[in-house]
């Protein structure tokens, strides 16, 4: 059994920001036109208005200030909501491998690695841009490894259970090392136009490598355990998919064919789920509250955070104990965690824990228990 390490570490961040007063003046314009447009509609009873959304609801809500984008002229166009991102010919990168790109250089250039040195990618995200080719053998491609890549979704888990799988296989001698990369482009499957969701999600690609502790060429993160676990729920969806166009009503404007979500039963039922796996995930392996100088989260809201840290340390988190990003950039789906773990890592000392725990859709919770070497 070989032992896995986290070694680099890369966040692929777009230079395009769109700040919460920017989204509700672009979100309140397109809720007037709707309202407008629908007048006789809503005078009847027929619809009910669009209600207008604020910074002070959005913030209060989720802690959200901004969130970085691929394209923001699309999304605060009013008679539009959404980004507009330039079709790729066959022969171009993808959108996704192209974001993957500089967070996976970024990650080997941190470890002091090449391409030579990496045996697999995985190309861990919520959402991809096609069903095939694999964006992850894309990746591996343009970044030149040999080796093997796959792609996996497992929502806003992906980037923890890509970490079991790319440990996994480093324990067992199938590898040496492997990136696990997170290229999310939330903004392509946000509803922009719906008033409870369309501040939650921003853009950002993650990329970690992992590889056998013994080949690592500076600090270091050791993977001392790992745990993912499922239950299946509707409350978070996206019905969008290749079997749209087998239905009658494929070319219609369809609100379940992007995020959706039931927030209160969302809140209600992951808090104690995912409080609980951390918990059980730390008394099986010997960690205590007090052990654990580090808690990287899921970026999704402040307030489910808070409440999960309070959860696991027994108290109110100290300033810095477990941090949060979404305030910059938004719910990032499975990327949040590693944003927060790559910002907020590098001043642990020797034989210090910390643990990485993502969260969502299906439900799914994983979780990854470090030690700095």
């Amino acid at each position: 059994m070989h032992q896995p390490a986290i070694t680099g570490t890369g966040v692929f961040t777009p230079s395009q920001i769109i700040t919460n007063d920017e989204l509700v003046a672009a979100f309140n314009a397109h809720a007037d036109l709707y309202n407008a447009e629908n007048a006789e509609k809503i005078a009847a009873g027929l619809l009910e208005p669009k209600p207008h959304s604020s910074s002070e609801f959005i913030h209060a809500a989720s802690g959200i200030e901004q969130r970085y984008v691929l394209d923001k002229t699309g999304v605060l166009d009013p008679e539009v909501m959404h980004p507009w991102l330039r079709e790729r010919d066959d022969d171009e990168p993808g959108q996704m491998a192209e974001m993957a790109l500089e967070a996976c250089t970024q990650a080997l250039e941190m470890a002091g690695k090449t391409a030579g040195d990496v045996d697999a990618v995985l190309c861990a995200a919520s959402n991809h841009e096609r069903a095939y080719p694999a964006v992850a053998i894309e990746i591996q491609d343009l970044l030149g490894i040999q080796g093997f890549a796959f792609d996996m979704n497992v929502a806003c888990s992906s980037a923890t259970f890509g970490m079991q799988a790319a440990a996994d296989m480093i324990r067992s001698g199938s590898i040496r090392s492997a990136l696990v990369v997170n290229p999310e482009i939330c903004s392509a499957h946000l509803e922009w136009r719906d008033r409870d969701c369309h501040f939650i999600f921003g853009d950002v690609c993650t990329a970690v490598l992992i590889e056998r502790a013994e080949d690592a060429k500076g600090p270091h993160f050791l993977i001392k355990s790992t745990r993912c676990a499922t239950q299946f729920s509707n409350n978070i969806r996206n019905n969008n998919g290749f079997l749209r166009r087998t239905r009658k009503d494929h070319m219609e404007d369809r609100r379940d064919m992007q995020f959706m979500q039931n927030g209160r039963k969302v809140f209600k039922e992951v808090l104690p789920l995912v409080s609980k796996h951390i918990a059980d995930h730390m008394a099986d392996e010997g960690v205590a509250a007090t052990d654990l100088k580090r808690l990287w989260l899921h970026q999704a809201n402040k307030t489910m955070n808070d409440y999960i840290g309070k959860k696991v340390l027994g108290r109110d988190p100290a300033d810095g104990e477990q941090p949060n990003i979404l305030q910059d950039y938004a719910n990032t789906s499975s990327a949040g965690s590693i944003i927060a773990f790559a910002k907020y890592s590098k001043d642990l000392q020797a034989g210090d824990t910390g643990l990485i725990c993502s969260f969502g859709a299906g439900y799914s919770v994983g979780s990854v228990i470090l030690e700095r070497a």
